[in-house]
């Protein structure tokens, strides 16, 4: 297991290597000057030249690249201060430091992934299997049916109408917005607790039918069938046999959700007026912001290679013939 773990990792440096070569070249080939637009509108002739001296641009490409490499891991100076590694650059609009202004949204981003991610799967999972082990009953139907009207829904869809009813029209509840866990653990989960739940609603209808296919595919598994007509009870057979090969697909939707979501919830965010990676995104392309849009892609890849190593893992666990190949 150390060893497939240890391949995992160095492939996943490998990887992050030649994104973040991507992301500097295609930053480079953009048609726009950047400098310009670090300058802004009123910009002399005498300025515009000093933040090229700034930023670096009148060195060869060679050199630009080691310093935007170098800094992420060793950190790198700006007229503005030094910015500590990992440093992702630093804002033309704003002045701030790219990963400074990217750690201040990621909280928003990780609660709405980890508490959606925590919903979805207890309630969608549950449903699905308690639907595949009552096949054909009225829980079946019930399940079945709900999911099916769920995930017609989107987010954009059912998120103001959940705010019409919730918020605005009867008060029950506050606008969403984030407030540190660490400040007020109410505020910040009464807070997070509607965009959390719409947007495990449209998630959780997908984990239920997935799980209840995979769930059943596996009860028709000739080793299930081989312990059924052993005399083994039905609930050990679907819990020791079935559900750890259901598993498998649920755990690789489930690292691509988790990915998409870690990299940016960019419709709930927007949708529920939140300050968060997705939201930040947007940003950063709508104002040309090019430093902040290519530290969110690479801290984006950089999670998505993080997640996609702990799906590897879970499958060696689920199935030990991954480790094999």
């Amino acid at each position: 297991m150390l060893q497939f773990i240890i391949r995992r990792l160095a492939g996943a440096v490998v990887t992050l290597f030649l994104i973040g070569a991507a992301t500097f070249f295609l930053f480079v080939a953009a048609p726009s000057d950047y400098a310009s637009l670090a300058c802004g509108r009123d910009c002399s002739a005498s300025r515009l030249q000093d933040i090229r001296e700034a930023l670096g641009l009148n060195l060869p490409i060679a050199t630009q690249f080691w310093q935007f490499m170098s800094g992420i891991v060793m950190g790198r100076d700006f007229p503005d201060g030094h910015c500590a590694a990992p440093c992702l650059g630093q804002s033309f609009h704003s002045g701030d430091m790219v990963w400074d202004t990217i750690m201040d949204r990621f909280p928003t981003t990780l609660t709405l992934t980890v508490g959606g991610a925590v919903c979805f799967l207890i309630i969608g999972v549950g449903a699905g299997m308690l639907a595949a082990y009552r096949r054909g009953s009225m829980l079946d139907k019930v399940a079945t049916g709900t999911s099916m009207v769920l995930s017609s829904f989107q987010i954009y869809f059912l998120g103001p109408i959940v705010l019409i009813i919730f918020v605005y029209s009867t008060g029950w509840m506050e606008d969403p917005k984030y407030v540190p866990i660490t400040e007020d653990p109410a505020g910040w989960f009464i807070g997070m607790s509607i965009p959390v739940v719409v947007m495990a609603t449209i998630f959780t209808a997908q984990y239920t039918r997935m799980a209840r296919a995979a769930m059943i595919e596996q009860l028709a598994e000739e080793h299930v069938r081989t312990a059924r007509a052993k005399g083994m009870p039905k609930k050990y057979v679907f819990f020791r046999y079935a559900w750890r090969g259901s598993m498998i697909p649920i755990v690789t939707v489930l690292g691509i959700d988790i990915s998409s979501m870690l990299g940016g919830a960019v419709v709930t965010e927007i949708t529920f007026s939140l300050q968060g990676i997705g939201r930040l995104a947007v940003e950063g392309a709508g104002s040309k912001d090019l430093p902040l849009t290519m530290g969110v892609m690479m801290f984006g890849a950089f999670f998505i290679l993080i997640v996609n190593i702990l799906t590897d893992i879970a499958y060696a666990y689920i199935d030990p013939r991954v480790r094999l190949s």
